[in-house]
C-alpha cells in the first residue's frame, strides 16, 4: 500500500472513531427533524388567532371597506371622540386606522394612519393601502364622469398561454423551479466545503500543536502528507453526509406517518387547499412533473459529483495551507475571509444573475471562474448549457486545483514547522520561495 494511501486510512479511520464524529452524526439527523417539527408547530400556534384593529373613520366612506379576514377583524370606533378611540385601542386592539377628515379627498393618499406600537407586516399595510386607492380611484373615476362599476367589469386579467417551437405546452414558474433546483446543488456543496475544509484545517493545527508533525513529516513528503489529510477528511464527510440524508429521511417519514402530521413549510398549506389544487390543477402538475423530468437530472447529478470533487479539493487545500501556516483557530481568522468570499459570490451571484439572464455574459463568466464555478455553474445546469462550456469550465477548475495544491504545499511545507510566530500575508509570500 502506497504512503498516500496508508495517510487517507489513517486520517479516515481516526476521524469516523472520534467521539464527536460519532455524536454528531446521529446527533444531527434528530436535531434536523426536532426542527422541522418545531418550525411546524410554531408555524401552526399562530393559526386561529385573530387580530383585532380598530378603525376610526371621520369621514364615514371607509370603514365599510375594510373586510374581515381569518386573520384580521376590524373593529369600528368612529362613534368615539378620536382621543378616546385612541385610548381603548391602545389598550384592547393590534392598532388603529385613522382616517382624518378632509376637505380634499385626494389629501387621504398621504393623511391615513395607521397607530400601533407593534410594526405591522408588509402585507397588512399593502391590504390597507389597496383599499384606500381603490376608493380614492373610484371617488376619482366618478369626479371625471365615468361609470366605475362598467370600468371594473370592463377590466380584463389576461392568461398568456406559453409554447415551445416543437407545438408543446410550456408551464409558467418554470425558471424558478429551475434555480431551486440548481441552487439546492451549489448550496450543499458551498456548505461542505466550509464545514469540512475546517476540518481539515483543525486536523492540521491538532497535529501541529501536539508536535505529532515533525516526526510523520521525517518519513512523508509534506504534499502526499496534506493530500492524504485532505482524500481521508473528505470520505469521513461523505459518509457523513449518507448517514444523514439516510437516517434523516428515515426518521422524517417514519415521524410523518405516525403522527400524520407534515412538517416544514408544507405543514401551513391548508389541506382543503391543496386538495383543491390537485383536483383543478392535477394536469398541471402532472405537466410540471414531466418538465421536472426532462431538466438534465443526469447531467446535473454527474457534474455535481465532478464539481463537488474539484471546489472540495480546491478549497481544501488552502485550508490545510492556513492550518500548516497557524498556531491556534484565533491566527487563522484573518485568512479565511479570502476563502470565504468567493463562494459567497458565487450564491450571490447565481441567485441575482443565472435566474434573470442563465446564459447571460456573466452568469457565464462565473460559471467558468474555478473558485465560483462549482456553485454558478450548477445553478446554469438546469437551464441548459453547452457541452464545450462544461469541458472548459471543469478543465479550468482542476487545472486550478493542481496549481493551488502545488501553491498550499509549499506553504504547508515551511508552515507545518514553523511554531511561536504569527504569519502575516508578506511572510507566506516568502515561503513560496523556499
Amino acid at each position: 500500500m502506497s504512503v498516500i494511501s496508508l495517510i487517507i486510512k489513517r486520517e479516515f479511520i481516526a476521524k469516523v472513531r472520534n467521539k464527536s464524529f460519532i455524536v454528531m452524526t446521529f446527533l444531527s439527523p434528530l436535531l434536523i427533524v426536532g426542527m422541522s417539527f418545531l418550525i411546524a408547530y410554531l408555524a401552526n400556534m399562530n393559526k386561529g388567532e385573530v387580530k383585532k384593529v380598530a378603525i376610526h373613520d371621520e369621514l364615514g366612506v371607509f370603514k365599510k371597506d375594510f373586510k374581515n379576514t381569518k386573520e384580521t377583524a376590524y373593529v369600528d370606533l368612529s362613534a368615539m371622540p378620536f382621543k378616546t378611540a385612541k385610548d381603548t385601542a391602545s389598550k384592547n386592539y393590534e392598532g388603529l386606522i385613522y382616517i382624518p377628515k378632509v376637505t380634499n379627498p385626494e389629501d387621504l393618499a398621504t393623511k391615513v394612519e395607521y397607530i400601533s406600537d407593534d410594526s405591522p407586516s408588509m402585507e397588512f399595510i399593502m391590504e390597507m393601502e389597496d383599499v384606500i386607492n381603490h376608493q380614492l380611484t373610484q371617488n376619482n373615476l366618478k369626479e371625471l364622469g365615468f361609470d366605475s362599476a362598467k370600468i371594473d367589469s370592463a377590466q380584463v386579467e389576461s392568461d398568456v398561454h406559453l409554447a415551445k417551437f416543437s407545438g408543446e405546452d410550456s408551464l409558467k414558474g418554470l425558471n424558478e423551479i429551475k434555480i431551486g433546483i440548481g441552487s439546492a446543488f451549489g448550496y450543499l456543496i458551498m456548505m461542505f466545503i466550509i464545514i469540512y475544509g475546517n476540518f481539515v484545517m483543525r486536523s492540521v493545527i491538532e497535529e501541529k500543536t501536539n508536535r505529532i508533525i515533525e516526526i510523520i513529516i521525517s518519513s512523508v513528503k509534506p504534499y502526499k502528507l496534506m493530500m492524504g489529510k485532505i482524500i481521508g477528511n473528505s470520505l469521513a464527510g461523505i459518509l457523513q453526509f449518507a448517514i444523514w440524508a439516510i437516517v434523516g429521511g428515515i426518521l422524517l417519514l417514519g415521524v410523518s406517518s405516525f403522527f400524520g402530521i407534515q412538517a416544514g413549510a408544507a405543514s401551513s398549506v391548508d389541506p382543503a387547499m391543496v386538495d383543491a389544487a390537485k383536483h383543478e390543477l392535477g394536469g398541471t402538475i402532472q405537466m410540471y412533473i414531466n418538465e421536472i423530468w426532462n431538466l438534465p437530472i443526469g447531467t446535473l447529478i454527474t457534474c455535481f459529483i465532478i464539481y463537488f470533487i474539484g471546489g472540495y479539493f480546491l478549497y481544501s487545500s488552502l485550508y490545510a495551507a492556513i492550518g500548516a501556516a497557524v498556531d491556534s483557530e484565533t491566527d487563522s481568522q484573518q485568512f479565511l475571509l479570502p476563502i470565504i468570499m468567493p463562494l459567497m459570490l458565487g450564491v450571490y451571484v447565481g441567485f441575482f444573475t443565472v435566474m434573470d439572464d442563465p446564459h447571460g455574459t456573466v452568469a457565464t463568466v462565473f460559471s467558468m471562474i474555478p473558485f465560483t464555478s462549482p456553485i454558478v455553474m450548477l445553478m446554469r445546469i438546469p437551464f441548459g448549457v453547452p457541452w464545450w462550456q462544461l469541458t472548459l469550465s471543469i478543465a479550468l477548475l482542476f487545472g486550478t486545483f493542481f496549481g493551488v495544491v502545488w501553491f498550499a504545499s509549499k506553504i504547508y511545507r515551511v508552515g507545518i514547522l514553523m511554531y511561536g510566530k504569527k504569519p502575516t500575508w508578506k511572510e507566506l509570500y516568502k515561503w513560496l520561495k523556499y
